[in-house]
C-alpha cells in the first residue's frame, strides 16, 4: 500500500512541507506586527498587512492536548497511537498535531522535540516526542 503523503502544492501550506523536507520546522509570521499566522496566510489578519514570511522554529514544544486511539481506521497506523497537539515554544498561536506510537504516559505542558518523518517521494511529516526537560 502506498503512503499517505502531504499535498506539497498548496500555496499556502506548500513552504512548510518543503522545510520539513529539509528537516526544518517553519512557521508563518507578519513582519509588520510580528503575530504569528496559524493556519499560514499571506495576509495578516491582525494588522492587515501582506507582509509575511516564513520562520523557522526551535523545534520544541508544550504539549497542549492529545488523545489515544485504540482502534484501527487505517491500514497505515496500527492502534494504539497518540494523536498530540503541541504548542510552539517560539510561536505560542501556532499548535501542531503529531502521532506517536502506543499509548506513552503524557501530561499537560510536558515538553516536547520535533522529529522528520521521512516518507515516499522525499516527503517528510514533522512529528513530535517528549524532550528532556532542560
Amino acid at each position: 500500500m502506498a503512503a499517505l503523503l502531504p499535498y506539497t502544492a498548496d500555496r499556502e501550506t506548500g513552504r512548510f512541507f518543503e522545510a520539513a523536507a529539509e528537516g526544518k520546522l517553519v512557521f508563518r509570521a507578519c513582519n509588520a506586527c510580528n503575530h504569528a499566522l496559524h493556519p499560514p496566510t499571506a495576509h495578516c489578519p491582525y494588522c492587515q498587512s501582506w507582509d509575511t514570511g516564513w520562520r523557522e522554529s526551535n523545534g520544541v514544544g508544550r504539549l497542549h492536548a492529545w488523545t489515544v486511539v485504540a482502534h484501527q481506521i487505517h491500514p497505515a497506523f496500527p492502534a494504539p497511537y497518540t494523536l498530540v497537539v503541541v504548542e510552539l515554544e517560539d510561536a505560542p498561536e501556532v499548535r501542531l498535531m503529531g502521532r506517536l506510537d502506543g499509548a506513552p504516559a503524557l501530561h499537560p505542558g510536558q515538553r516536547m522535540q520535533v522529529w522528520f518523518e521521512k516518507l515516499d517521494d522525499g516527503a517528510a511529516l514533522p512529528q513530535w516526542r517528549p524532550a528532556s526537560e532542560p
